[in-house]
Formats: C-alpha cells, structure tokens, sequence
C-alpha cells in the first residue's frame, strides 16, 4: 500500500494554493476577455485560448486531486483514490479549444482582406481632399 497522504477536509487545508488558482484563472479570464473585445481576428483567436486556458484550470481545481492518490484501481484504494472525471473533462477541453484555435485561425488567414475590422483610412480627418484643389 503506498504511504498516506494528508487527508484533511478542503476547510482544512491552507487557504494559499486555492487562492493563487483562483487570481490565475482571474487573470486568463481578463486577458481572454480584453482581447476577444479586440478587432483583429488574431487577437479574438488568442482571447479563446486564455478562455480555454482558464476553463481547463478550472476543471483540473474541481477534481482536488492533490489531495488523493492516483485513480488507478489497481494500484489504491478506490475510497482514497481521484475522481477521473474531471480531468477527462479537461482532455475534452483541450481537444475541442485546439480544434476552434485552428478553425479560428484559418479564418484568419484566409479572410485576412476582407473582415473590415481594422481602421484603415485614406487621409486624414480634417485635411483638404484632392478633389477641391484641382478647381
């Protein structure tokens, strides 16, 4: 049987580690929405990847598996042992945020010309055009 581990309640436990998860997932989640709001399609593709990033820390949190020992049947006991259900949530996520940065990002180089989205002006505001002077 492998050694045990420290098996307090989550109220019991030191408070830092959930609270340095908690301002991470804040700052991806910040980063990731500031630049969704950005006009360029590269910047909204690496908004989504903050976000997934965010959400994959998330779930990863929710299984507590520091706490645990591996969620192998074989190897522990299943009453002490990690729920796996979180982190093959998180392998979902990883694969289905690859999938849409790659979409995401072929859109972009594909439509690079035509998303009207960047401010693009001829001449500047407030200077005579072209057109009046010739009269």
């Amino acid at each position: 049987m492998p050694p045990s581990r420290d098996r307090r309640s989550p109220g019991e436990l030191d408070g830092r580690p959930a609270l340095t998860l908690a301002l991470f997932v804040g700052v991806l989640v910040t980063g990731g929405v500031y630049l969704v709001l950005q006009r360029g399609m590269v910047r909204i593709t690496f908004g989504f990847v903050l976000l997934g990033h965010a959400a994959n820390i998330v779930l990863i949190s929710a299984g507590v598996a520091a706490r645990r020992d591996a969620p192998l049947i074989q190897l522990t006991d299943p009453s002490v042992a990690a729920d796996a259900l979180p982190q093959a949530f998180a392998l979902t996520a990883i694969v289905i945020a690859f999938a849409i940065t790659i979409y995401m990002l072929t859109l972009a180089g594909v439509g690079s010309g035509d998303d009207d989205t960047d401010d693009r002006t001829d001449s500047p505001t407030g200077s005579p055009s072209n057109s009046e002077d010739q009269s």
